[in-house]
């Protein structure tokens, strides 16, 4: 009997091991090792052709050299101080509106008939079926001179406001500006804030509204008293795979911004591939990340304390 239920025990043990252990094995290999291969380059010193390694053996003497020039510069030199609040800024910014857009959409989405809810989701995720450079380069085709989104835009009269807003430098320039940035970066993540919400809307009980009537509240302050607090999963969800991923981009601002649009992801480029300075590049990654982990924090401490609150 005892032997029975040993047996019984350890294929259970086993899988409930195997289903916590894969995932964390996964992050270990592909998150936390490469951060730390790019924790060790940011600490030393840039050789002829690759960096120099932290420990060296020589004569039996092992020397362990870290090198802090990389952070020590990026406290000194302005200009990565800047890089990096643009890159919050126009993140910021970039959530903020894909937000604003997403949330009606995927409300319409979850209060739409079932039968057409598929068709309304695949269109949400048919530009995943084309390249990311491709749809982030037929903007610059769109908003330059000729481009029917420009034509449309100056014909509305509302490049004046845009210019007035400094948004562009001058009306008719649209491209290689923060309008120009800002809206290929809403463009590329909003699908990003829309499957989340919609994932959370969908599964609310509709009954709640329908109590809030029976008592009633107006549809508005029903929408207010209701339906945001309990999609606030949603929406925090949404804005951290919108945001974290924007504070790194380097493909939109390279193709759609300009000097003045200058984001960190551009500065590591350069320091990689123009510089050829490894440990400078992978001290401005590590603190891009250590910066990405402030919000990413937020949302874990809110998961939790909503867990605890259903519990």
């Amino acid at each position: 009997m005892t032997s029975s239920l040993r047996a019984g025990r350890l294929p259970s043990f086993a899988g409930r091991w195997t289903v916590i252990g894969v995932p964390f094995a996964w992050l270990l290999l592909f998150f936390l090792l490469p951060f730390l291969i790019v924790l060790n380059i940011s600490f030393s010193e840039m050789g002829t052709v690759r960096p120099n390694d932290l420990l060296s053996f020589k004569d039996g003497l092992a020397t362990l050299t870290l090198k802090f020039t990389g952070y020590q510069f990026i406290t000194q030199d302005a200009l990565y101080f800047m890089a990096y609040l643009a890159s919050l800024k126009y993140a910021f910014w970039t959530t903020v509106l894909c937000l604003a857009i997403g949330y009606p959409f995927a409300y319409f989405m979850a209060r739409a008939k079932p039968g057409i809810q598929p068709a309304l989701l695949m269109l949400v995720m048919l530009p995943f079926w084309t390249s990311f450079l491709l749809r982030v380069y037929a903007w610059k085709g769109l908003l330059t001179t000729d481009g029917w989104v420009a034509d449309v835009i100056i014909g509305t009269g509302l490049d004046q406001l845009l210019a007035a807003g400094g948004l562009i430098p001058a009306p008719g320039k649209l491209m290689n500006t923060p309008f120009s940035l800002v809206l290929g970066m809403v463009y590329t993540y909003l699908p990003f804030m829309i499957l989340p919400l919609y994932s959370n809307l969908a599964k609310m009980d509709l009954r709640l509204l329908e109590a809030a009537q029976d008592l009633g509240a107006t549809p508005w302050t029903a929408f207010w008293t209701i339906t945001v607090p309990l999609s606030k999963a949603g929406i925090i969800a949404g804005s951290m795979l919108v945001f974290i991923p924007c504070v790194g981009e380097f493909v939109v601002p390279e193709l759609l911004g300009g000097p003045e649009t200058l984001m960190i992801g551009r500065v590591m480029w350069d320091e990689f591939f123009s510089n050829n300075d490894w440990p400078m590049a992978s001290a401005v990654a590590v603190v891009m990340v250590l910066l990405i982990l402030v919000p990413l924090a937020v949302f874990n401490k809110y998961q939790a304390e909503a867990q605890e609150a259903r519990t």
